[in-house]
């Protein structure tokens, strides 16, 4: 049987060129619709500015130990920069829930990011916001980059630079907080220390006055004296040099027990008085943890929305849409030719 003409005129969607031809009139309409639709939607976006803000954290975890510690394999170096493990500590604590706090309160971002306090979920919305507009990031070099997106560009860089200013803060009041708890045992044990030494010194102060100096050099002194005044028969001086070795003899081994306990605890004392000091400047004073490379600026030009980028996107993706749609429907016409319906057989029959 012959094949009519439908059958040999099939619709042949590789040849792009014929096809969007054919069709340009409403391939051309369609698409500049959607330019004139995104472009006019693009201007209803809400316009954002970028300010960023970087810097290196610093080695340095404690003042003390890169200032006043002696031993140099303990010694941070003041001026190093972190490496890796720092840096992501660093983004650590921008995260933390201290200095979103700090900001949302002082720039009061709950209302001007158009959410009601009372409203349901407000904090969730707002911590939402925050992560869309607020980004951290560890760069190749180790540094660490905070960029801050806002419709006010003084707002934004204000915000990227107190951010970058809080690190130290938060920080330094975490080092405090453990460095008291520390403070705290090591104050009471040298404390402590230094006042049992003050009674020992005492106590020897006290066999000093009896006249006990040096046990063994007095004895050995004593005994040869006292042994000479023996061979002259000098009853007098046995009688004082007999007293003296009486005292020696009930005092000398405290003396000695004493003086060896203090000469230790002399040496405890140097190490524990080192360390009191140490922690004391931690508990008490603030340091710098990182090293400012770049401050955030007001941004001249903002960031979002890159209107020709809208606008060139919803274009391209409406042209593939509706090339896809019209291959669809030519196909589905050429489905519906070769498959006739049941009337069309009846009426041919």
């Amino acid at each position: 049987m012959a094949q009519k003409p439908n059958d040999r005129e099939e619709f042949d969607s590789s040849n792009l060129l014929f096809f969007m031809f054919k069709w340009r009139k409403h391939l051309i309409a369609v698409t500049f619709a959607a330019a004139v639709i995104s472009a006019g939607v693009s201007f209803l976006l809400e316009e954002k500015f970028l300010s960023t803000t970087i810097f290196f954290p610093a080695d340095n975890s404690s003042l003390s130990k890169a200032v006043m510690t002696e031993d140099a394999a303990a010694k941070n170096d003041i001026s190093a920069f972190g490496e890796q493990e720092k840096a992501e500590a660093m983004i650590q604590i921008l995260k933390s829930d201290d200095i979103k706090w700090r900001i949302w309160g002082k720039y009061n971002l709950m209302e001007h990011y158009g959410i009601k306090p009372d409203e349901r979920h407000a904090n969730t919305k707002l911590s939402k916001k925050w992560d869309n507009r607020v980004s951290f990031k560890r760069t190749e070099f180790n540094s660490i980059r905070v960029d801050v997106l806002d419709t006010d560009p003084q707002m934004a860089a204000d915000i990227a630079n107190d951010i970058a200013a809080l690190v130290d803060t938060v920080k330094n009041q975490m080092l405090r907080d453990r460095a008291n708890k520390a403070l705290r045992v090591v104050e009471r044990e040298y404390f402590g220390l230094l006042e049992y030494m003050n009674e020992l010194d005492d106590s020897l102060t006290t066999l000093r006055r009896k006249g006990v100096h040096d046990h063994e050099k007095q004895i050995e002194s004593l005994t040869k004296v006292y042994y000479e005044s023996i061979a002259n028969n000098n009853r007098r001086a046995m009688n004082e040099l007999g007293a003296a070795l009486d005292t020696l003899a009930k005092y000398g081994s405290a003396h000695i027990s004493m003086s060896e306990n203090l000469e230790f605890l002399r040496e405890r004392y140097v190490m524990l008085k080192g360390k009191y000091e140490e922690i004391r400047v931690d508990a008490t004073q603030d340091g710098t943890h990182k090293f400012m490379v770049n401050k955030a600026t007001p941004a001249e030009k903002r960031e979002y929305p890159v209107r020709s980028l809208i606008v060139l996107v919803s274009s391209l993706a409406t042209f593939l849409l509706a090339v896809l749609v019209i291959i669809g429907v030519e196909n589905f016409k050429k489905f519906s030719n070769r498959f006739p319906s049941e009337e069309q057989v009846e009426s041919n029959g």
